[in-house]
């Protein structure tokens, strides 16, 4: 289990700590500010006229960090994203005169934290705000890539960080000017001042507030292909780099999974993983797995270039609707620096219901099934934070995000899903029947689409694959065939198909079987390579054009289906995830046994 315990906010995470303190306003003090009205996690106070939307406030004696986010002339109303209990009218408020900031630094990288960034500690399946694991120094090396009295403008390489992940210390976005000291060549702590630029101290770590997005030089296109590793995606739905994707599906459709295999597997530098309201136990899974499984791209462990966000269902629920954009600030900072970025939101279902509740306790009007008529919009905007970009310093990084929807009951008309659909560049929708018929990973072929497909198709007859769209193009035609004549089946029997329509049916079989399906508990199979991929498909359809042959020649169906195709079935798992030669020697065996029935 996964719990926020007692929290004790730490001003480097960009709320105050824990220590201010306060009691009921003072008497004859007009301008003292305190608490009006607690409501769950809406709570109204005093307002200033220097208090502004979206400020950070400290609310009671324990400074619980609250956002506000309404003024009504002398009231404010602010969201709390701790557990309100104990806040009473009249207890102390205290504005901070500035956004809900978050801590960015290397050492984000392996660590967990939740929805304020606030590292999260403790042993077995424990975990609670602060502990040892909070405070420990580490040390970074930084070899120095500019020297003084030279003259940089925002996002300039100041010099690189040593970690598994090729970091750099970047001039702030909103800073220029000239370099007047620089640290030598050597280790520093994440907090540690390494240069000065424009009469500003720049330091390792730095702060930027999570609503707001870091400023790029422009948008670039995303045409990039990002390789999963799963080939129901990379094949038939493939995303690009800095773009966009939802996965709805209902319990039990292989969401939490499907979205940890390409955490494990896709070929992104860094990954930022959100457990945005799921189960404690869901989340407690992948902070071991990952802590436990062996990174294919650096050697080293695959946390090592992983940030974990954990805010389960169990803990505040605003902090939930924070963690998206903390998520979000996380994946812009690494992508500043040049790197490929994958942030998985799961899921924004809870998301959504996190804004719904609060909405209730604001009053305000409930647009369809109780969500707030701001949905679409808030939705649009997290979403929108995914591209990919040349970056301030002239780098190119990218965003791409990946957001799991939860529908009640499957049902994908429901808001949160239709409206998501508008703003994502793919969807993969988790098919229930093919679920249970543990077909996994369980992606309607029928239901989902991509629009990265025509640019990537370029991109993938310039890295040498040109026969990729054909490919692709001829398995959704063949399922899409084979789909339609189950359902014939199914009335009238297999027997009353003619012969070419029979071989139809098996075909859909032998691609589901041999070349989507995919197993994620097989070391062998967990990844696909593209040639991997290629090969198996290839094969697939060369048996099925075979088959197609042999029926035409005058054979008799049963003959072709009575024909063992074992060898082609069991050559994704026989083969390595890279490997292409059992494949094909697998295919060559079943076009004999193929050209004994001729």
């Amino acid at each position: 289990m996964i719990t926020s315990g007692d929290r004790e906010p730490d001003r480097s995470g960009g709320v105050a700590p824990a220590h201010v303190t306060g009691g009921a306003p003072a008497a004859g003090r007009a301008d003292s500010l305190h608490i009006l009205r607690v409501a769950g996690s809406l709570v109204e106070i005093t307002c200033p006229p220097t208090v502004a939307m979206h400020d950070l406030v400290l609310l009671g004696s324990a400074g619980l960090p609250g956002e506000v986010v309404a003024v009504h002339g002398d009231t404010a109303s602010v969201q709390a994203y701790e557990y309100t209990g104990g806040l009473a009218p009249g207890h102390p408020a205290e504005p901070q005169g500035r956004p809900l900031t978050v801590r960015l630094g290397p050492d984000l990288l392996g660590g967990v934290f939740d929805g304020l960034l606030r590292p999260l500690a403790g042993a077995g399946d424990l975990l609670t705000t602060g502990g040892p694991a909070a405070t420990e120094e580490v040390a970074w090396s930084f070899i120095p890539r500019v020297v003084r009295g030279e003259r940089v403008g925002p996002g300039h390489v100041l010099g690189d960080i040593g970690a598994r992940v090729p970091l750099r210390l970047l001039v702030p976005p909103d800073l220029s000017g000239e370099v007047t000291r620089l640290a030598s060549a050597g280790t520093y702590a994440s907090d540690a001042q390494l240069a000065v630029v424009g009469g500003d101290e720049v330091r390792m770590a730095q702060s930027w507030p999570v609503r707001k997005s870091r400023p790029i030089g422009r948008r670039l296109p995303a045409d990039t292909p990002l390789n999963t590793g799963q080939r129901a995606v990379d094949l038939l739905f493939p995303v690009a780099h800095g773009s966009t994707v939802a996965v709805p599906g209902g319990f039990g459709t292989g969401k939490t999974m499907l979205l940890q295999q390409i955490a494990k597997w896709c070929d992104a530098d860094v990954i930022v993983y959100v457990g945005c309201g799921e189960r404690g136990n869901e989340m407690a899974d992948v902070i071991e797995e990952l802590a436990e499984l062996t990174d294919p791209r650096t050697g080293g462990r695959l946390a090592e270039r992983t940030v974990t966000i954990a805010n389960t269902s169990n803990m505040p629920m605003m902090a939930r609707e924070a963690s998206v954009h903390t998520g979000a600030t996380v994946a812009e900072y690494f992508r500043d620096m040049g790197l490929d970025v994958v942030l998985i939101a799961d899921s924004t279902s809870r998301w959504a219901e996190a804004l719904r509740e609060f909405a209730s306790r604001m009053g305000e009007l409930p647009a369809e099934e109780g969500y707030p008529a701001s949905l679409a919009s808030q939705l649009a905007a997290f979403y929108e934070r995914a591209a990919a970009v040349r970056t301030l310093g002239g780098a190119t990084g990218s965003v791409t995000v990946i957001g799991a929807v939860s529908p009640p009951g499957g049902d994908r008309t429901e808001p949160v899903t239709a409206h998501t659909e508008r703003f994502v560049r793919c969807l993969w929708s988790l098919d229930r029947d093919l679920a249970y018929a543990r077909h996994y990973p369980a992606v309607s072929w029928s239901e989902s689409f991509s629009r990265d497909a025509a640019a990537l198709s370029v991109a993938h007859a310039r890295a040498g694959d040109p026969e990729w769209t054909e490919r692709r193009g001829r398995v959704a035609r063949q399922l899409a065939e084979a789909d339609r004549l189950a359902d014939l089946v199914e009335l009238v029997g297999i027997t009353a198909l003619p012969p070419r329509e029979r071989i139809v049916v098996l075909a859909g079989r032998l691609l589901r079987e041999a070349a989507i399906q995919q197993s994620a508990l097989s070391p062998a199979d967990a990844y696909s390579a593209p040639a991997k991929t290629a090969a198996l498909v290839d094969a697939v359809l060369a048996v099925i054009d075979r088959c197609l042959e042999v029926v035409d020649a005058g054979a008799q169906a049963e003959v072709v289906e009575a024909v063992d195709f074992g060898p082609l079935l069991r050559a994704r798992e026989a083969a390595g995830p890279a490997e292409t030669a059992q494949v094909t020697t697998a295919r060559d065996a079943v076009l004999a046994r193929l050209k004994e029935t001729a």
